[in-house]
């Protein structure tokens, strides 16, 4: 069985993970504050800290720009639920929005109707590593009739004097848009760096910052890292040094920090990313292509643009012309054949937590017409010539035998 994602763990990584382990110190701790460092360094961002999932980086961020009770953030309907429940969970309201028919962005459109005054925050959301159009957000919210609208209520949204743009980039680390890295396109960008993601720490996650020189980078990364520590003043590592055993509780934070365990991980895929993870996924990507691009029923997904360099974390290929039932019996039919695909994702008014909240499917006839062609192919780094082939003749044989084509 071709598998779907699986991580990349060689001995390089291995080695670092002993060395951790041979440590005596596995917990956030001097790993942990290094691979902060390496992240801002990449991207070029201000300051990055590091999480244990992006979910809570997300909700970390929507936190500390006080959203509550009554505020609107505005989100894509076709992402996974995560991008959403961190709305629900700070008590706010989720306003979805439909995507783009071409590359499953947010719709520009789309966000500028959704705008009121309770808006707070537009996540947008890098689908399978495809920046969003991030000039055009950008602008919009700082247009002076939007900035008008916004109804500041904390001291952080005083400060910014507008929508926050928050980059929901669990798929796009080193994905490019206009020569710019990820985590400096947006006000926040928070990044995944779960099992399945190209650089994995097996879970974990990143906020990066990139806000106005009004904002002091340093003292909310110092808030944030004490907030990812139940609130607490000092950390266990700083706790240990001699004498320096007392810490306060500032706040009821999160348990939310990485460990050195899992940033032993990152340092090594870190360091071998651009010049290594993402040339082999480039290479997948372009094998898939040439293949189905010889084929008149496959939809190519957008990877690379004039603007846009795609980080390659899913082939998103879309059938032409079938349903979502025909769509399901070709996955059937692919699995097997003994290859693992996947769909990205099920938007979230089918999920049964939001269709209860009175979102409906039949709003986001974008969405739903992406999600119901869509099959996401394998794409990971020891992915073979010879296993590609199979996937490819996998899916065209499937293809073939469900619609005849």
């Amino acid at each position: 069985m071709i598998p779907f994602s699986p991580p990349r763990i060689d001995q390089k990584i291995i080695d670092e993970v002993v060395d951790t382990l041979k440590s005596g110190w596995i917990t956030t701790g001097p790993k942990t504050k290094l691979f902060e460092k390496k992240i801002t360094a990449y991207c070029g961002c201000q300051t990055s800290v590091a999480v244990n999932s992006a979910t809570a980086g997300l909700e970390l961020v929507l936190r500390w720009f006080g959203v509550g009770e009554g505020d609107e953030v505005i989100v894509p309907a076709y992402t996974y639920c995560a991008s959403a429940n961190v709305i629900v969970h700070c008590g706010a309201i989720p306003v979805m929005v439909d995507v783009n028919p071409n590359d499953f962005s947010i719709s520009i459109d789309a966000i500028k109707k959704a705008i009121t005054p309770k808006t707070k925050v537009v996540i947008t959301v890098d689908m399978a590593g495809f920046p969003c159009d991030y000039d055009s957000i950008n602008e919009f919210v700082n247009q002076p009739q939007i900035k008008e609208l916004f109804i500041a209520k904390t001291d952080e949204q005083k400060k910014l004097g507008r929508i926050l743009i928050l980059a929901d980039a669990a798929h796009s680390f080193g994905a490019i848009y206009k020569n710019k890295n990820t985590g400096v396109l947006s006000d926040v960008t928070v990044f995944s760096f779960h099992a399945i993601k190209n650089l994995t720490t097996a879970e974990g996650g990143a906020i990066c910052f990139n806000l106005p020189n009004e904002f002091d980078c340093e003292a909310i990364y110092k808030y944030l890292s004490i907030m990812i520590l139940h609130g607490q003043s000092k950390d266990a590592f700083s706790k240990l040094q001699k004498g320096a055993w007392r810490y306060d509780v500032i706040d009821t934070g999160y348990k939310a920090n990485m460990t050195d365990i899992l940033a032993s991980i990152g340092l090594i895929e870190i360091a071998r990313y651009k010049s290594d993870t993402l040339v082999k996924r480039k290479y997948i990507f372009d094998y898939y292509t040439k293949a189905f691009s010889q084929t008149s029923w496959a939809q190519l997904p957008v990877f690379e643009d004039e603007n846009r360099i795609s980080s390659y974390h899913v082939y998103l290929l879309r059938i032409r012309d079938i349903n979502e039932q025909q769509r399901d019996a070709i996955i059937q039919r692919i699995f097997n054949k003994d290859v693992s695909v996947n769909v990205h994702f099920q938007p979230l008014p089918m999920l049964s937590a939001y269709k209860d909240r009175g979102f409906k499917m039949i709003d986001y006839p974008v969405a739903f017409d992406n999600y119901s062609r869509e099959i996401s192919l394998p794409v990971f780094y020891d992915l073979t010539d010879e296993m590609i082939e199979t996937v490819i003749k996998a899916v065209k044989d499937s293809v073939f035998e469900e619609i005849g084509i």
